[in-house]
């Protein structure tokens, strides 16, 4: 089977299924794992947004889709070109990944027949679920059935060392200019870690909010973890957070890595989480994945 992913997340998963080999394409934003993008062709692109400031790419956002305009490219003669079998792609959100329609309509205007798999998880269940989607279409049902068990496996560790422990109250920032609140599967990571999520609403989209609003939801401790970003930059936007809700603990996490993409790793981001709220409970998070602001 010959595959393209448009989405980073599908990537993720298609390597933790070791089905790499059948994997043809991918999109500029698929760095995990870092080769990806070195030994599969590039058929999406998009805005560098390294170095911009949140703000300025809010604004960029905010501009491209009130005008209609795609965030994303796809290069459609490139991806027929590559017969594909089987494309993965979304239609969750517009502003992470090329949506599933953009993608037909582009296929059909060259006569392109893959089938198209669009992974829309709202849940973390549902995270879960589209492994054992991308596993059946791809004919590794058995690999996908094993690597879920492992993750459900991991979880169920989290959720015994953390259980009858106080559960802190946590709000998720997934962007600080403006703030938004982290909706979808991310609730869903704080209460697998021991927590009590609050500001954002569990399996629906990220909200803008403000900061008074922030700080009504009185948060026990802030994670920040901007959409898009890993951990040194998200802990550089994390002042603007110490700044706007002073005397609550802050925290920053690998965001891309563990929290916004809703792969495999997401479990590791419930495993980095667990240990900030539940020290000595939860075992330490992995290097590299998690650092105190303030508190």
């Amino acid at each position: 089977m010959r595959v393209v992913s448009l989405l980073p997340s599908a990537t993720e998963i298609v390597y933790a299924l070791g089905l790499d080999d059948e994997l043809v394409a991918v999109t500029f934003e698929c760095d995990e794992p870092a080769s990806a993008r070195a030994e599969k062709a590039v058929v999406v692109g998009g805005l560098d947004t390294s170095g911009m400031a949140p703000g300025d790419i809010d604004a960029h956002v905010r501009a491209q889709v009130a005008a209609g305009a795609d965030l994303y490219t796809v290069d459609a003669a490139a991806v027929a070109a590559l017969r594909p079998d089987l494309i993965i792609t979304q239609d969750l959100c517009r502003v992470c990944a090329v949506p599933a329609g953009q993608v037909d309509r582009a296929l059909d205007r060259l006569g392109c027949r893959a089938d198209v798999l669009s992974l829309d998880p709202h849940t973390l269940d549902d995270v879960l679920d589209c492994i054992l989607a991308v596993g059946r279409r791809t004919g590794a049902d058995a690999a996908a059935e094993r690597l879920v068990a492992g993750l459900r496996s991991r979880l169920a560790r989290v959720a015994a060392a953390v259980a009858g422990l106080p559960r802190p109250r946590v709000a998720v920032v997934e962007w600080v200019d403006p703030p938004f609140t982290a909706g979808h599967w991310v609730p869903d990571l704080v209460l697998a870690a021991g927590g009590e999520p609050v500001a954002g609403t569990p399996g629906a989209p990220s909200g803008q909010t403000d900061w008074a609003a922030l700080a009504a939801a009185e948060p026990g401790l802030v994670l920040v973890a901007p959409c898009g970003f890993r951990l040194d930059a998200a802990a550089e936007q994390a002042r603007a957070v110490v700044e706007a809700l002073p005397g609550v603990p802050v925290w920053a996490i690998d965001a891309d890595g563990l929290v916004v993409r809703p792969g495999p790793r997401l479990v590791t981001g419930v495993e980095a989480i667990a240990a900030i709220l539940h020290p000595g409970a939860a075992p330490p998070a992995p290097p590299g994945t998690v650092r105190q602001i303030a508190g």
